[in-house]
């Protein structure tokens, strides 16, 4: 007997996506974050616009649709930057680093973020928080609610749209994807009793046409434990587990995330001298 993602469609519509989001439980109204790797999800009549419909159609009109735009290869402390530079000489990451374009809020793509990000990125009406790194965009009435005010030294905290999105007791749904690319886990760092020490960042904008170096501090984020948090999460009944078109879903309360793993990392990371 053929299992059930044998008898799904050669492509999947919109109405058949809003279903499976509907029955997974995303809420109408909410404002949802959304972390996806599409291709997981299966074929798509209209690719990356077929899953963005549905979940506007879910949401309907007064929910607000949240994805992450991340440049982290803008920063030269970034991993993804360190990286690419491993193995070049002095010179040679004199160059790269020369070559390295000034971060747009308009025009620069997210980086390693997916397409359904990119697609939300560039849909009319969207818009995007101010932070050179760890941007997010938004579509919906809260979507200046959202991305306002994110602050340069607050990566992921509560001057960033994580502190908004748990304000408005959003959710967050995993497409495709597990614990290590939920965002919104780094809130629980910032809200610790002794929360992560701070370490130098240095990242490039564009001001007037011009390449700026911006210079700050924040704090050192750590996401290497994220994949323990979450199977210890996807052990209660905080996460809603489902199948939107081919991919495995997570579901859950950002708030409820959140509020977890702060009691997971004051024990855990406590242990291990973290």
């Amino acid at each position: 007997m053929p299992g059930p993602a044998e008898r799904l469609p050669s492509t999947l519509g919109r109405l058949r996506l809003a279903d499976d989001l509907r029955a997974l439980g995303v809420n109408p109204g909410t404002c949802l974050l959304v972390h996806c790797g599409l291709r997981r999800v299966g074929p798509l009549e209209q690719g990356p616009a077929t899953l963005a419909g549905a979940l506007r159609d879910v949401l309907g009109p007064a929910g607000t649709l949240l994805v992450p735009t991340h440049t982290d290869g803008n920063s030269t402390t970034s991993r993804a930057h360190l990286a690419a530079v491993a193995g070049m000489d002095r010179a040679q990451r004199e160059r790269y680093e020369a070559a390295l374009p000034g971060w747009d809020r308009r025009t620069t793509p997210s980086q390693r973020m997916g397409a359904l990000a990119e697609y939300i990125r560039r849909a009319p009406g969207a818009v995007r928080s101010d932070h050179p790194q760890t941007s997010f965009a938004a579509l919906g009435p809260q979507a200046r609610q959202l991305t306002d005010g994110h602050d340069l030294t607050c990566h992921l905290g509560e001057r960033s749209p994580m502190g908004e999105l748990y304000a408005t007791d959003g959710q967050i749904l995993l497409l495709g994807l597990g614990y290590e690319a939920c965002s919104a886990l780094h809130l629980a760092e910032y809200r610790l009793p002794v929360p992560p020490p701070e370490r130098d960042y240095h990242c490039f904008r564009l001001v007037g046409g011009r390449r700026v170096r911006l210079d700050f501090r924040a704090l050192d984020l750590d996401d290497r434990d994220f994949p323990a948090v979450g199977a210890a999460l996807d052990g209660t009944p905080l996460v809603r587990h489902g199948r939107i078109g081919r991919a495995d879903a997570r579901l859950l309360s950002v708030r409820a995330a959140v509020d977890f793993a702060i009691n997971w990392f004051n024990v855990h990371r406590l242990a291990v001298g973290r």
